[in-house]
Protein backbone atom coordinates (compact mmCIF):
# COMPACT_ATOMS: atom_id res chain seq x y z
CA UNK A 1 0.00 0.00 0.00
CA UNK A 2 1.32 3.56 -1.30
CA UNK A 3 1.74 5.99 1.59
CA UNK A 4 -0.35 9.15 1.08
CA UNK A 5 0.82 12.14 -0.39
CA UNK A 6 1.84 14.73 1.79
CA UNK A 7 -0.34 17.57 2.66
CA UNK A 8 0.39 21.10 0.78
CA UNK A 9 2.41 23.08 3.72
CA UNK A 10 0.98 21.12 6.35
CA UNK A 11 2.79 22.03 9.83
CA UNK A 12 3.04 20.23 13.31
CA UNK A 13 3.46 22.81 16.00
CA UNK A 14 5.61 21.93 18.90
CA UNK A 15 5.91 24.14 22.08
CA UNK A 16 7.11 22.33 25.80
CA UNK A 17 6.14 24.71 29.38
CA UNK A 18 9.78 24.99 31.01
CA UNK A 19 7.56 26.91 33.70
CA UNK A 20 8.32 30.41 32.32
CA UNK A 21 6.02 33.33 32.44
CA UNK A 22 3.84 33.81 29.27
CA UNK A 23 3.78 29.98 27.92
CA UNK A 24 0.35 30.28 26.60
CA UNK A 25 0.62 33.70 24.57
CA UNK A 26 3.90 32.21 23.53
CA UNK A 27 2.30 28.83 22.28
CA UNK A 28 0.00 31.16 20.74
CA UNK A 29 2.12 33.67 19.06
CA UNK A 30 3.82 30.26 17.82
CA UNK A 31 0.24 29.24 15.75
CA UNK A 32 0.56 33.37 14.23
CA UNK A 33 3.67 32.85 13.17
CA UNK A 34 3.51 29.66 11.35
CA UNK A 35 -0.02 30.90 9.78
CA UNK A 36 2.24 34.10 8.85
CA UNK A 37 5.17 32.09 6.95
CA UNK A 38 2.36 30.39 4.52
CA UNK A 39 2.26 26.93 6.88
CA UNK A 40 -1.16 25.51 8.03
CA UNK A 41 -0.70 23.85 11.44
CA UNK A 42 -2.58 20.65 11.49
CA UNK A 43 -1.89 19.18 15.25
CA UNK A 44 -0.01 20.90 17.80
CA UNK A 45 1.85 19.38 20.56
CA UNK A 46 2.70 19.99 24.34
CA UNK A 47 3.64 19.15 27.45
CA UNK A 48 5.77 20.11 30.37
CA UNK A 49 9.22 19.59 31.30
CA UNK A 50 12.08 20.73 33.85
CA UNK A 51 15.03 20.91 31.45
CA UNK A 52 15.00 20.21 27.23
CA UNK A 53 16.88 16.77 26.29
CA UNK A 54 20.21 17.22 25.68
CA UNK A 55 19.48 15.31 22.24
CA UNK A 56 16.30 15.57 20.94
CA UNK A 57 14.61 18.36 23.48
CA UNK A 58 11.59 17.14 23.75
CA UNK A 59 12.55 13.33 24.78
CA UNK A 60 11.98 10.34 23.43
CA UNK A 61 8.18 9.62 24.57
CA UNK A 62 7.17 13.05 23.57
CA UNK A 63 9.32 12.81 19.92
CA UNK A 64 7.48 9.29 18.97
CA UNK A 65 4.37 11.21 19.50
CA UNK A 66 5.59 14.57 17.38
CA UNK A 67 6.06 11.29 15.33
CA UNK A 68 2.48 10.03 15.17
CA UNK A 69 1.15 13.64 14.24
CA UNK A 70 3.58 13.66 11.38
CA UNK A 71 2.72 10.72 10.08
CA UNK A 72 -1.38 11.16 11.07
CA UNK A 73 -0.69 14.71 9.03
CA UNK A 74 1.00 14.19 6.74
CA UNK A 75 2.77 17.30 7.46
CA UNK A 76 6.07 18.50 5.44
CA UNK A 77 7.71 20.16 8.66
CA UNK A 78 7.93 20.78 12.42
CA UNK A 79 8.23 23.54 13.91
CA UNK A 80 9.43 24.16 17.36
CA UNK A 81 8.74 27.31 19.87
CA UNK A 82 12.14 26.70 20.81
CA UNK A 83 15.61 27.40 19.96
CA UNK A 84 17.10 24.45 18.92
CA UNK A 85 21.21 23.41 19.13
CA UNK A 86 22.21 22.09 15.84
CA UNK A 87 22.75 18.85 16.86
CA UNK A 88 19.56 18.61 18.26
CA UNK A 89 18.01 19.42 14.94
CA UNK A 90 19.74 17.22 13.06
CA UNK A 91 18.80 14.28 15.18
CA UNK A 92 15.06 15.37 15.41
CA UNK A 93 15.24 15.37 12.01
CA UNK A 94 16.83 12.11 11.54
CA UNK A 95 14.41 10.75 13.79
CA UNK A 96 11.22 12.25 12.18
CA UNK A 97 12.40 11.71 8.37
CA UNK A 98 11.12 15.56 7.73
CA UNK A 99 12.79 18.92 8.11
CA UNK A 100 12.63 20.49 11.81
CA UNK A 101 12.38 24.29 12.13
CA UNK A 102 12.87 26.53 15.48
CA UNK A 103 11.99 29.58 15.94
CA UNK A 104 14.51 31.53 14.90
CA UNK A 105 14.63 29.67 11.68
CA UNK A 106 10.79 30.42 11.47
CA UNK A 107 11.32 33.73 12.18
CA UNK A 108 14.14 34.08 9.32
CA UNK A 109 11.88 32.29 7.31
CA UNK A 110 9.22 35.05 7.43
CA UNK A 111 11.62 38.04 7.30
CA UNK A 112 13.08 36.13 3.99
CA UNK A 113 9.84 36.42 2.24
CA UNK A 114 8.58 39.60 3.98
CA UNK A 115 11.50 42.01 2.81
CA UNK A 116 11.14 44.29 -0.22
CA UNK A 117 14.56 47.15 -0.23
CA UNK A 118 17.26 45.76 -1.36
CA UNK A 119 18.99 46.66 2.41
CA UNK A 120 16.08 44.50 4.15
CA UNK A 121 17.43 41.75 1.51
CA UNK A 122 20.84 42.03 2.70
CA UNK A 123 19.77 42.34 6.34
CA UNK A 124 18.42 38.77 6.27
CA UNK A 125 20.44 37.02 4.19
CA UNK A 126 22.92 38.09 6.72
CA UNK A 127 20.86 36.64 9.34
CA UNK A 128 20.09 33.62 7.50
CA UNK A 129 23.95 33.25 6.81
CA UNK A 130 25.11 33.60 10.20
CA UNK A 131 22.19 30.75 11.50
CA UNK A 132 23.32 28.47 9.08
CA UNK A 133 27.06 28.54 9.49
CA UNK A 134 26.35 26.66 12.58
CA UNK A 135 24.26 24.26 10.82
CA UNK A 136 26.39 23.44 7.33
CA UNK A 137 25.90 19.65 8.63
CA UNK A 138 22.62 19.63 8.51
CA UNK A 139 21.44 16.78 5.58
CA UNK A 140 24.48 17.72 3.76
CA UNK A 141 26.21 14.17 2.44
CA UNK A 142 29.13 15.48 1.09
CA UNK A 143 30.69 17.30 3.61
CA UNK A 144 33.00 14.61 4.91
CA UNK A 145 34.63 14.40 1.66
CA UNK A 146 37.83 15.71 1.52
CA UNK A 147 39.55 18.32 -0.91
CA UNK A 148 43.07 16.87 -1.97
CA UNK A 149 46.20 19.35 -0.79
CA UNK A 150 48.69 20.58 -3.64
CA UNK A 151 52.10 18.93 -3.54
CA UNK A 152 53.41 15.52 -1.20
CA UNK A 153 52.93 18.09 1.55
CA UNK A 154 49.38 18.62 1.31
CA UNK A 155 47.96 16.33 3.79
CA UNK A 156 44.59 14.92 3.60
CA UNK A 157 43.03 18.30 2.68
CA UNK A 158 40.50 20.86 3.22
CA UNK A 159 36.98 19.35 4.13
CA UNK A 160 33.88 20.56 1.73
CA UNK A 161 32.37 22.15 5.79
CA UNK A 162 35.57 23.76 5.65
CA UNK A 163 35.40 25.29 2.23
CA UNK A 164 31.82 25.95 2.43
CA UNK A 165 32.27 27.76 6.20
CA UNK A 166 35.09 29.96 4.24
CA UNK A 167 32.28 30.86 1.22
CA UNK A 168 29.77 31.99 3.67
CA UNK A 169 32.53 33.88 5.67
CA UNK A 170 33.73 35.91 2.80
CA UNK A 171 29.80 36.89 1.65
CA UNK A 172 29.03 37.85 5.17
CA UNK A 173 32.02 40.21 4.40
CA UNK A 174 30.71 41.60 1.34
CA UNK A 175 26.83 42.00 3.39
CA UNK A 176 28.72 43.68 6.02
CA UNK A 177 30.20 46.11 3.77
CA UNK A 178 27.47 46.76 1.41
CA UNK A 179 25.23 47.48 4.64
CA UNK A 180 27.55 49.90 6.10
CA UNK A 181 27.45 51.91 2.93
CA UNK A 182 23.52 52.23 3.57
CA UNK A 183 24.33 52.95 7.17
CA UNK A 184 26.92 56.11 6.17
CA UNK A 185 24.16 57.23 3.97
CA UNK A 186 21.41 57.31 6.10
CA UNK A 187 24.18 59.27 8.86
CA UNK A 188 24.99 61.72 6.23
CA UNK A 189 20.54 62.30 5.97
CA UNK A 190 20.29 62.19 9.60
CA UNK A 191 22.86 64.56 10.01
CA UNK A 192 20.63 66.92 7.26
CA UNK A 193 17.80 66.85 10.02
CA UNK A 194 19.71 67.25 13.16
CA UNK A 195 21.07 70.81 11.64
CA UNK A 196 17.45 71.74 10.57
CA UNK A 197 16.27 71.25 13.92
CA UNK A 198 13.11 69.10 12.51
CA UNK A 199 12.07 66.81 15.11
CA UNK A 200 12.51 63.03 14.48
CA UNK A 201 10.09 60.36 15.63
CA UNK A 202 10.12 56.75 15.49
CA UNK A 203 7.30 54.43 15.90
CA UNK A 204 7.92 50.65 17.59
CA UNK A 205 5.79 48.22 18.56
CA UNK A 206 5.40 44.59 19.23
CA UNK A 207 4.84 43.33 15.66
CA UNK A 208 0.97 43.16 14.28
CA UNK A 209 0.42 46.55 16.93
CA UNK A 210 -0.90 48.95 14.32
CA UNK A 211 2.59 50.58 13.51
CA UNK A 212 2.28 50.93 9.72
CA UNK A 213 -1.68 51.61 9.88
CA UNK A 214 -1.28 54.37 12.37
CA UNK A 215 1.89 55.51 10.02
CA UNK A 216 -0.10 55.79 6.56
CA UNK A 217 -2.86 57.57 8.74
CA UNK A 218 -0.47 60.29 9.93
CA UNK A 219 1.11 60.27 6.48
CA UNK A 220 -0.70 58.94 3.93
CA UNK A 221 2.84 56.74 2.93
CA UNK A 222 0.36 53.83 1.38
CA UNK A 223 2.50 51.72 3.40
CA UNK A 224 1.42 47.87 3.19
CA UNK A 225 -0.11 46.83 6.40
CA UNK A 226 -2.04 43.34 6.93
CA UNK A 227 -3.74 41.73 10.37
CA UNK A 228 -0.54 39.43 10.23
CA UNK A 229 2.75 39.29 11.85
CA UNK A 230 5.66 40.88 10.98
CA UNK A 231 3.96 42.42 7.95
CA UNK A 232 6.14 44.94 7.15
CA UNK A 233 10.04 44.59 7.56
CA UNK A 234 11.37 47.44 6.18
CA UNK A 235 12.34 51.12 7.62
CA UNK A 236 10.01 53.82 5.89
CA UNK A 237 10.86 57.31 6.61
CA UNK A 238 8.38 60.29 5.55
CA UNK A 239 7.87 64.06 6.41
CA UNK A 240 4.77 65.38 8.07
CA UNK A 241 3.44 68.41 8.46
CA UNK A 242 2.09 69.93 11.75
CA UNK A 243 0.45 73.32 11.44
CA UNK A 244 1.36 74.01 15.25
CA UNK A 245 5.20 72.46 14.84
CA UNK A 246 6.15 72.82 11.14
CA UNK A 247 7.92 69.72 9.78
CA UNK A 248 8.17 66.40 12.00
CA UNK A 249 10.32 63.21 10.15
CA UNK A 250 8.53 60.19 11.08
CA UNK A 251 10.09 56.92 10.79
CA UNK A 252 8.08 53.13 10.81
CA UNK A 253 10.46 50.37 11.94
CA UNK A 254 10.05 46.59 12.15
CA UNK A 255 7.83 45.05 14.71
CA UNK A 256 9.31 43.37 17.90
CA UNK A 257 8.50 40.23 19.52
CA UNK A 258 9.51 38.26 22.24
CA UNK A 259 12.73 36.41 22.28
CA UNK A 260 13.53 38.11 18.61
CA UNK A 261 16.70 36.01 17.59
CA UNK A 262 19.96 37.95 18.05
CA UNK A 263 20.92 37.41 14.86
CA UNK A 264 18.06 39.66 13.35
CA UNK A 265 18.61 41.96 16.15
CA UNK A 266 22.38 42.57 15.09
CA UNK A 267 21.37 42.17 11.10
CA UNK A 268 18.69 45.11 11.30
CA UNK A 269 21.21 47.50 13.81
CA UNK A 270 21.79 49.38 10.56
CA UNK A 271 17.96 50.19 10.00
CA UNK A 272 16.98 50.27 13.80
CA UNK A 273 19.86 53.15 14.63
CA UNK A 274 16.44 55.27 12.69
CA UNK A 275 14.94 54.33 16.59
CA UNK A 276 18.16 54.97 18.34
CA UNK A 277 18.61 58.59 17.21
CA UNK A 278 15.25 59.25 16.78
CA UNK A 279 14.05 62.46 19.48
CA UNK A 280 10.61 60.68 20.52
CA UNK A 281 9.60 57.27 20.22
CA UNK A 282 6.15 56.27 19.79
CA UNK A 283 5.27 53.13 21.42
CA UNK A 284 2.44 51.60 19.39
CA UNK A 285 0.54 49.41 21.66
CA UNK A 286 -2.48 46.68 21.12
CA UNK A 287 -5.10 48.11 23.46
CA UNK A 288 -6.98 44.78 22.79
CA UNK A 289 -4.27 42.47 23.54
CA UNK A 290 -4.78 40.24 26.97
CA UNK A 291 -1.15 40.12 27.21
CA UNK A 292 0.16 43.90 26.29
CA UNK A 293 2.07 44.34 29.66
CA UNK A 294 3.94 41.73 28.29
CA UNK A 295 4.21 43.22 24.80
CA UNK A 296 5.71 46.33 25.93
CA UNK A 297 8.22 44.96 28.29
CA UNK A 298 9.42 42.58 24.97
CA UNK A 299 9.59 45.84 22.75
CA UNK A 300 11.52 47.83 26.07
CA UNK A 301 14.12 44.66 26.18
CA UNK A 302 15.01 45.67 22.74
CA UNK A 303 15.32 48.96 23.23
CA UNK A 304 17.27 48.31 25.51
CA UNK A 305 19.70 46.01 23.40
CA UNK A 306 20.41 48.65 20.64
CA UNK A 307 20.81 51.36 23.40
CA UNK A 308 17.27 53.09 22.82
CA UNK A 309 16.23 52.70 25.94
CA UNK A 310 16.71 55.84 27.29
CA UNK A 311 14.79 57.95 24.82
CA UNK A 312 11.21 59.79 25.81
CA UNK A 313 8.44 57.75 24.74
CA UNK A 314 4.55 58.24 24.53
CA UNK A 315 2.58 54.98 24.86
CA UNK A 316 0.20 55.08 21.51
CA UNK A 317 -2.08 52.60 22.67
CA UNK A 318 -4.08 51.60 19.16
CA UNK A 319 -6.86 49.37 18.15
CA UNK A 320 -9.24 51.13 20.93
CA UNK A 321 -12.30 50.35 18.30
CA UNK A 322 -12.19 46.57 19.79
CA UNK A 323 -12.00 48.23 23.21
CA UNK A 324 -14.35 50.05 25.67
CA UNK A 325 -11.62 52.58 25.66
CA UNK A 326 -12.00 56.04 24.55
CA UNK A 327 -10.11 58.77 22.62
CA UNK A 328 -7.79 60.70 24.95
CA UNK A 329 -4.23 61.57 26.28
CA UNK A 330 -2.99 61.04 29.45
CA UNK A 331 -0.38 63.15 31.28
CA UNK A 332 2.22 62.04 34.24
CA UNK A 333 2.81 64.70 37.26
CA UNK A 334 5.43 66.17 35.27
CA UNK A 335 2.67 67.52 32.96
CA UNK A 336 4.37 65.84 29.99
CA UNK A 337 1.81 63.76 28.29
CA UNK A 338 2.48 59.88 28.45
CA UNK A 339 0.16 58.14 26.73
CA UNK A 340 -2.66 58.26 24.10
CA UNK A 341 -5.17 56.45 23.32
CA UNK A 342 -6.33 55.88 19.08
CA UNK A 343 -7.97 54.10 16.58
CA UNK A 344 -5.29 54.11 13.48
CA UNK A 345 -8.11 52.44 11.60
CA UNK A 346 -11.12 54.76 12.53
CA UNK A 347 -8.51 57.69 12.50
CA UNK A 348 -10.41 58.45 16.28
CA UNK A 349 -7.96 60.35 18.78
CA UNK A 350 -5.64 61.09 15.87
CA UNK A 351 -5.78 64.62 16.39
CA UNK A 352 -4.85 63.70 20.01
CA UNK A 353 -1.41 62.13 18.75
CA UNK A 354 -0.44 65.06 16.92
CA UNK A 355 -1.13 67.23 20.06
CA UNK A 356 1.34 65.60 21.75
CA UNK A 357 3.76 65.66 18.71
CA UNK A 358 3.24 69.23 18.44
CA UNK A 359 4.22 69.75 22.21
CA UNK A 360 7.27 67.83 21.70
CA UNK A 361 8.52 69.36 18.61
CA UNK A 362 8.02 72.69 20.49
CA UNK A 363 10.22 71.86 23.28
CA UNK A 364 12.54 70.77 20.76
CA UNK A 365 12.64 74.25 18.90
CA UNK A 366 12.47 76.08 22.44
CA UNK A 367 15.50 74.15 23.59
CA UNK A 368 17.40 74.94 20.34
CA UNK A 369 16.42 78.60 20.85
CA UNK A 370 18.19 78.18 24.59
CA UNK A 371 21.20 77.23 22.92
CA UNK A 372 21.84 79.48 20.32
CA UNK A 373 21.60 81.80 22.89
CA UNK A 374 23.32 80.69 24.99
CA UNK A 375 25.90 80.15 22.43
CA UNK A 376 25.74 83.71 21.02
CA UNK A 377 26.10 84.85 24.65
CA UNK A 378 29.46 82.97 24.85
CA UNK A 379 30.90 84.22 21.27
CA UNK A 380 30.26 88.09 22.15
CA UNK A 381 32.42 86.83 25.67
CA UNK A 382 35.42 85.71 23.63
CA UNK A 383 35.22 88.72 21.48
Amino acid sequence: MSERPARANAAVLVSLDFGADGYAESSEELRLLVESSGLQPRAFIQGRRQRPDPALFAGSGKVEEIEAAVREHNAVVVVFNHELSPAQQRNLEQKLECPVLDRTGLILGIFARRARSHEGKLQVELAQLEYASTRLVRGWTHLERQRGGRGFLGGMGEAQIEVDRRLIGNRVKVLKDKLLQFRRRRDVQRRARVRGDVLSVSLVGYTNAGKSTLFNALTHAGSYTADQLFATLDTTTRRLYLEAAGNVVLSDTVGFIRDLPHGLVASFRATLEETIQADLLLHVVDASSSVRGAQIAAVNAVLAEIGADAIPQVLVWNKIDLTPVLPGLERDEYGKIGRVSLSAKTGAGLDFLRTALAEVAAAKKSAATIRQSEQHHKDTYVT
